[in-house]
């Protein structure tokens, strides 16, 4: 690891106390028991500025620990933010308790220990930057400044700011398993966000938003970039209204897209699968998506917000190829689920705060195709460009799927006018298989990532 030395002193705390947690549990729960114990501590801060005046500074530090026993065929999960000596041998003597009074499961267990990572080749992924984390209040309020001053200052009709907000986080993880595997590595994010408002007729404000955001501080836009970028949004807006309803192509930016590609992810999803719970049960193997769509989940891009060089039970990532022209090729998997489906984890496993585990994606992308988000607006003659979606109309059962939205309306190849209060539906099973166009702009500023998209065909209710 390339990490700042504070942080690699902070790391070697984090592995003793999950060293020191692990022979508590040999100690008072006797050597049967499994112990995984997972400590991470954060700091983060956030400032925002609104008017050109600082209006919130937030700034925290935290330090937790999870643990999961498994006793045989019972598990039990606890976790603490208390770690005096006594919180910790409560926190320890809790999670032995639990696993007394559990019922047995019998897909419960740790993952095969040849399975698990070789610690001495953990990749540096390049996830923390110390310039990001060593950005203090002071600074982040002027890079907030800069950003909103650049969007007031953009068009006369933006009167007013719902502010701009700078946010960093970094931090470390430890997972330490009593099968011997024990690593840890160290994070960091930041982020900044303008939203400009603008009166429009009627007294209606229209709220525009743009924000950067990365793992290293070098690879932000520049605050009056992003100011700018957030005002011209703002502006666009002016004027929306709504259309007849209709059953028109509808073109997806990669903000209002990366929302569709969030729902397959849970359709994917192996717990999913095994509860009946997604309407991609027994479809492996089958065309799910248009032959233009391929999906991976990749944690080993460098950099990248949702990367991990292991995963939550410490099997080393790898890249896995979810959809592959169209055809579902895997589902995500821990080792949980992978048993409940008679197959081998997909190194998908994610360990929360109290050291529960389950599946989950990490950089989950829609890979881009050739044409530029220009070129397929061009090639609309007429329909919906959606660049927001509002509500949670999607069923991931039955697949169906209704939102409000708003973006611009096309006409003849080009943006004509803003639109807003309409719906969007269409069966998502359906939606993925009449995908006609994937952009070249993927946008990863997020773990789950997506390029312009367009439906041949969905129907769009308005006004009429």
């Amino acid at each position: 690891m390339n990490a700042a030395q504070p942080i690699d002193r902070e790391l070697a705390d984090l592995l003793a106390l999950g060293d020191r947690v692990l022979r508590m549990v040999a100690e008072k729960g006797g050597r049967g028991f499994v112990a995984e114990c997972i400590v991470r501590s954060g700091s983060d801060l956030s400032a925002r500025v609104r008017k050109g005046e600082p209006e919130l500074v937030e700034e925290a530090g935290t330090r937790s620990a999870g643990l999961r026993v498994i006793a045989g065929k019972r598990v039990a999960t606890t976790s603490t933010s208390d770690l005096t000596d006594s919180g910790v041998d409560r926190f320890v003597a809790d999670a032995i308790e639990l696993a007394s009074l559990s019922q047995e499961d019998p897909f419960a267990g740790p993952p095969d220990p040849k399975l698990l990572c070789n610690p001495a080749e953990v990749a540096d992924l390049e996830l923390y930057d110390p310039e990001g984390g060593g950005v203090d209040a002071g600074r982040a309020l002027a890079l907030a400044g800069e950003a909103e001053a650049a969007a007031l200052a953009f068009d006369p009709r933006i009167t007013n700011s719902e502010g701009a907000t700078f946010g960093r986080s970094s931090g470390g993880v430890a997972l330490v398993l009593s099968s011997g595997f024990r690593a840890a590595y160290s994070g960091s994010y930041q982020s900044l966000g303008v939203a400009p408002l603008a009166a429009d007729e009627g007294g209606k404000n229209r709220r525009g938003y743009h924000w950067t955001g990365s793992r290293h501080f070098r690879g932000l836009d520049a605050p009056a970039d992003v100011g700018r970028k957030a005002a011209e949004r703002t502006i666009g807006k002016l004027g929306a209204r709504t259309v007849a309803s209709c059953e028109v192509p509808v073109v997806f930016d990669p903000e209002a897209a990366r929302a569709i590609l969030g729902m397959l992810a849970g359709c994917v999803m192996g717990s999913a699968i095994w509860r009946k719970a997604s309407y991609l049960v027994g479809r492996e193997a089958t065309q799910v998506a248009s032959s233009l769509v391929t999906v991976v989940d990749d944690p080993l891009i460098a950099r990248a917000p949702g990367s991990r060089a292991f995963d939550g039970e410490g099997l080393p990532s790898r890249r896995n190829v979810v959809v592959e022209r169209g055809v579902l090729k895997t589902y995500l998997c821990d080792s949980y689920s992978a048993r409940k489906l008679d197959r081998a984890s997909t190194a998908s496993a994610a360990r929360g705060g109290g050291a529960s585990v389950g599946a989950s994606t990490s950089n989950f992308i829609l890979q881009p195709g050739t044409d530029s988000n220009e070129a397929i607006v061009r090639g609309t003659p007429r329909g919906l460009y959606v660049t927001e979606m509002m509500g949670f109309g999607f069923n991931a059962v039955t697949g169906d799927f209704s939102r409000g939205a708003s973006g611009f309306w096309i006409e003849d190849g080009a943006l004509a006018f803003p639109v807003s209060e309409v719906t969007i539906s269409l069966n998502v099973d359906l939606l993925w298989k009449s995908i006609d166009a994937v952009g070249a702009d993927l946008d990863m500023r997020t773990a789950t990532a997506s390029p312009t998209l367009r439906v041949a065909r969905m129907t769009v209710a308005g006004g009429g």
